[in-house]
């Protein structure tokens, strides 16, 4: 069993395969943490070091101080000054709640999150649910721990029910806390922009608070919902580290706090900022839910089980037999787009091999630049005379595949949808209807503008032999108001708005179930767990230029599989005509499922026969690279280089990169160790022929560094 309860002691222990999770009932009512660790690890039982001014129960004294314990979750004004877990204003104004514990089950399988993304169980799933209430107004609210055992993984959510006689508002909620007895953490966080997503950051933890947040109604370009505590010591492959992230796409707060006594409190949720919730008599809301996971084995294990886990429990079916090569418009044509163009652009696609032609932006209503049409879903006649099915089986009879691109959430003021239903946007009344983009906001909280998306997509789809969308979202949310929505429920609208989206995400998918999804917020501002759950991959980041990208994608790997990065080949000036230029692309984008976005029926034979030949190697190594376990060697935030290998669960296969992004005036040698061979055996390279011992290949491969900014050599190593 994954979860053990020990009646006599209260005490709560759950198991994965290499940690363990013990908390206790102290007095019988009041969750306590003991630990968090490697399995057999020792700890220490509760016990308090009072301080003056922490305020404790008469009935027990200073053994129950809330400010002083380590606790598995933190009600609001009730004597723990720590950040709370969550946050209620009840009937009578004030915001206290004091939770003790009232039972517990412990069942296989999980819960459904309803209406929201929540991972998929394996046969060995377990869940605790463990029951607190608030006697003096009857909140109840329910922790789960659900146990992912093979992966190293507990998932964390909590619902709250108004079981009391009057209405009660949810002003902050958080789906996991963890209290640790230490702060000797450095905390790995990734912070960007848009066309700079997620670059990695470690710094020591220091007292007080240190969070990273969105309050933008995504999880953002600016903060990713992932983040970890490392030990000062813990490298790739040694030291604890404890992962976290969030099952969620819109405005999150990960918060960690180092306490008075050096405690470490780390809480991952929806915050109070851009929530809030109403609860009724009766009702209950279910938070979204949270993972987290322990090593002893260092960064790089905590990224290993993330990704099994993510492959495993979060990503959806695979559509389609192997991943499509894609070739997508947008940065040859942008909205310069028509049906002879298109078939132009499936001609080359054929030509080298490419599996799927992606009709980018520009096909639809009066949308020739980005100020008209979105919201208006059917095709422009004048680029599509015949129709967009007729336009589709064009394309098809050339033996390709079709994808086509949407951005749902969103509506030009210039639109015959915005004409129609002004305040079928997010805005507050009286005040200015910020643009971005020249765009607004849909809201998706209004059941009619889901249902008006249904049936626009569904009247413009049907028939067509459509095998992929691209969902893209180029905005942020504000102001954030609801027409719909009471006054006193305004604070709902951002979550509302997100509930929505996943409501057409799963339409979507169950609608044109052979169909692959890909998410895209102007590249990577919605890269998460929840966009994971309904898109096959995500647009990584709308940069490309390898000197960035190698950067990005180190960094997208510190939680997130390859198999949910989706990397192309492209240039700005629509061609690559540089053979070592394409060649270094190439291996870069090699580091998730191959795409390109160039002008292709402009290339000349010599880059098409390049561009063929890279498809075969591709297709040779791109199970290993989308299924393979994942080691990083060299950090490119630390180094001017980013050197990783893929190798397969036996250690017979390794394919190993060195990506040199900056130039250097002295050549130097360099010597990338690949550490998982099995010293005893002989492995060949393939691109040289020549013989390794594992040994040799413990203990570094050598490769020269140069004065140019595109240097890239891959190895690949197969045990004899």
């Amino acid at each position: 069993m994954s979860i053990i309860f020990d009646n006599e002691k209260k005490l709560f222990t759950i198991n994965t395969k290499n940690s363990e999770y013990i908390f206790q009932l102290l007095y019988g009512k009041f969750p306590i943490h003991l630990y968090y660790g490697k399995p057999g690890g020792e700890y220490e039982e509760h016990k308090v070091n009072w301080i003056a001014f922490a305020p404790y129960y008469p009935e027990h004294g200073v053994e129950y101080t809330p400010d002083l314990c380590k606790r598995e979750y933190a009600g609001f004004d009730n004597g723990d000054f720590r950040a709370s877990s969550i946050k209620i204003r009840n009937a009578n104004g004030d915001m206290s709640t004091d939770l003790i514990y009232k039972s517990h089950r412990i069942f296989s399988g999980r819960l459904e999150l309803p209406g929201l993304p929540f991972a998929d169980t394996a046969e060995d799933t377990e869940t605790l649910e463990l029951t607190m209430i608030d006697e003096l107004t009857g909140v109840e609210v329910k922790l789960y721990y659900t146990v992912y055992a093979e992966e190293d993984i507990i998932s964390r959510y909590v619902s709250v029910t108004n079981s009391g006689s009057d209405k009660v508002v949810i002003e902050k909620l958080m789906s996991l806390l963890l209290d640790l007895p230490d702060h000797e953490y450095d905390m790995i966080s990734l912070y960007g922009q848009h066309w700079k997503e997620r670059h990695f950051q470690r710094h020591p933890l220091h007292y007080g608070a240190q969070n990273v947040f969105s309050r933008r109604g995504a999880s953002s370009h600016q903060f990713n919902p992932f983040i970890a505590l490392a030990a000062k010591d813990a490298d790739e492959i040694s030291g604890n580290v404890y992962g976290f992230n969030f099952v969620y796409s819109g405005s999150f707060l990960d918060e960690v706090e180092v306490d008075q006594q050096g405690f470490t409190r780390v809480q991952l949720g929806l915050g109070e900022e851009n929530f809030s919730w109403r609860l009724a008599v009766g009702e209950t809301f279910t938070s979204p839910e949270a993972i987290m996971t322990f090593t002893d084995s260092g960064i790089g294990q905590m990224s290993r089980n993330f990704h099994k886990f993510v492959k495993a429990h979060i990503l959806p079916p695979e559509p389609f037999a192997q991943r499509p090569v894609v070739l997508n418009t947008w940065e040859a044509c942008y909205m310069d787009i028509n049906e002879n163009v298109l078939l132009e652009f499936a001609d080359a696609a054929v030509d080298v091999g490419i599996d799927m032609i992606v009709m980018d932006d520009g096909w639809f209503g009066e949308r020739h630049e980005d100020n008209a049409g979105l919201g208006d879903w059917y095709e422009n006649k004048k680029k599509f005379p015949e129709g967009l099915k007729a336009f589709v089986d064009k394309i098809k009879s050339r033996g390709i595949k079709f994808g086509i691109w949407i951005e749902p959430e969103m509506v030009n003021p210039d639109s015959d949808l915005y004409r129609a239903h002004p305040d079928w946007c997010l805005h507050c009344k009286g005040r200015t209807r910020l643009e971005s983009r020249q765009q607004l906001v849909l809201d998706m909280g209004n059941p009619e503008v889901v249902e008006y998306l249904k049936n626009s997509f569904k009247k413009t789809f049907d028939g067509v032999a459509i095998d992929y969308f691209k969902w893209d979202a180029n905005r942020h949310l504000s102001p954030v108001g609801s027409a719909i929505l009471e006054p006193e429920c305004q604070g709902e609208a951002a979550y509302r708005f997100m509930l929505g989206s996943y409501e057409l995400f799963r339409w979507l998918k169950e609608t044109y179930p052979n169909a692959m999804l890909e998410n895209c917020s102007g590249g990577g501002g919605r890269y998460d767990l929840g966009m994971m759950k309904y898109s096959t991959m995500i647009w990584t980041s709308d940069n490309t230029v390898p000197s960035y990208r190698i950067g990005i994608q180190h960094s997208s790997m510190l939680a997130y599989p390859a198999a949910t990065m989706s990397c192309h080949i492209s240039n700005h000036h629509n061609i690559c005509n540089d053979p070592r230029q394409l060649k270094y692309r190439f291996e870069v984008a090699l580091g998730g499922a191959l795409g390109y976005e160039f002008h292709l029926p402009h290339a000349n034979e010599e880059v098409k026969a390049t561009i063929r030949e890279q498809i075969k190697t591709y297709r040779k190594y791109e199970k290993l690279i989308l299924d393979g376990e994942y080691y990083p060697v060299a950090n490119p935030f630390e180094k001017n280089y980013s050197a990783y290998y893929y190798t397969t669960e036996g250690r017979d296969k390794f394919l190993l990169s060195f990506l040199q992004f900056s130039p250097e005036e002295n050549a130097r040698e360099i010597t990338i160790p690949v550490l998982e061979a099995n010293e005893n055996a002989i492995y060949l390279e393939e691109f040289s022929g020549k013989s390794y011992t594992g040994r040799e290949l413990r203990s570094g491969i050598k490769v020269m560094t140069d004065n140019t900014d595109c240097n890239s050599t891959m190895w690949s190593f197969i045990l004899q």
